[in-house]
């Protein structure tokens, strides 16, 4: 039997400005869904795991072609509550060579912000998982959402699941001191922290964590005062370097409280850079649930988020043999025939 991934956020619609056009120049949106959690479970459908993913979606036309995207991709969605006013959106105007790309949030009073533990049957949703996957872009929806990420992870760590968490702190959803108070508190039930950055208020030397410009020695630093504080099992991130908003060079690191291990780099020409992260942490965990070494599950993430950035839409669509592949260092795109 494959095995039960568990993760909980917010899906919205995604409008797409169509052949690198800016928005005032659009005439039509090119149309997807996705989120960072329900990322996260398509891609472990897409490995051979069960992927399940619950959140709250209006009861309408649009909530329904949000369900069906992820059912379309194998993602288990029965235990999804219906209500609330409407869909969230967001509008992404991508960018290229020079020209940052934009993004546009639609996702005030959005179902998912007023859904509470009493929507869900915890018990049922996390029998016989063996993960539970959260980020940290769901509770700073609203104040029920942050106490309903709180509730899951500590119904999750009750029953003995593995937790994880992507703090992916979004500046746009809140400000860093509310982000701080509701992320240290939610970082006491997670094993496996990833992308900690100066949020949760560690630094090295005088400076906030930027982690793309710390050194090796900087990185341990902050990750030892994380392991001290919360005890993590392990603590990951990727890392990113922008030459343009064409092309970028991408790694990552993991700590297991003894080692800090950097992964190998892949520069990547960018076609879709959304979700990238969310790539990162689905591989990251089918590695560490296949029972991989943390380095290797490191390396199966970073190559699956490369793989992301040449897929257009919110989720990663390579395939198990695919990212391997990468691992092994078959870097040609040769055409296979």
């Amino acid at each position: 039997m494959s095995k039960k991934i568990v993760t909980f956020g917010e899906i919205m619609m995604r409008l797409s400005t169509p052949g690198n056009k800016r928005f005032v120049q659009t005439e039509s949106f090119d149309i997807t869904y996705g989120g960072g959690e329900a990322n996260v479970a398509a891609a472990l459908c897409n490995y051979g795991m069960q992927g399940i993913f619950f959140s709250k979606l209006p009861d309408n036309a649009l909530g329904q072609a949000a369900l069906n995207h992820l059912r379309r991709y194998g993602v288990d969605t029965q235990f999804m509550a219906r209500g609330g006013k409407r869909l969230g959106l967001y509008f992404l105007e991508p960018g290229v060579s020079m020209r940052s790309s934009q993004v546009i949030y639609d996702r005030a009073d959005a179902s998912i912000t007023e859904a509470e533990a009493s929507d869900f049957d915890f018990n049922e949703i996390f029998t016989d998982a063996a993960w539970f996957h959260t980020s940290g872009i769901t509770p700073a929806l609203s104040n029920s959402t942050a106490a309903l990420t709180l509730a899951a992870l500590k119904a999750a760590k009750a029953k003995g699941i593995t937790t994880s968490l992507d703090l992916n702190y979004r500046k746009k959803l809140w400000s860093t001191e509310k982000a701080r108070e509701v992320l240290s508190e939610l970082c006491q039930y997670v094993d496996v922290c990833i992308g900690p950055d100066a949020t949760l208020g560690f630094h090295s030397g005088d400076t906030d964590v930027n982690l793309d410009e710390l050194k090796s020695a900087d990185y341990l630093t902050v990750f030892k005062q994380l392991k001290e504080k919360y005890g993590f099992k392990y603590i990951a991130s990727g890392l990113r370097e922008s030459h343009s908003a064409s092309d970028n060079s991408i790694s990552a690191l993991i700590y297991d409280g003894n080692e800090l291990y950097r992964t190998a780099q892949y520069d990547v020409r960018i076609v879709d850079r959304v979700g990238a992260g969310d790539s990162f942490a689905s591989g990251l965990i089918y590695g560490l649930i296949k029972g991989m070494k943390p380095s290797d599950a490191a390396e199966f993430g970073v190559a699956a988020s490369a793989l992301k950035h040449t897929i257009p839409g919110d989720m990663n669509h390579a395939t198990l043999a695919e990212v391997e592949d990468l691992v092994k260092g078959n870097r040609s795109g040769k055409i296979q025939r």
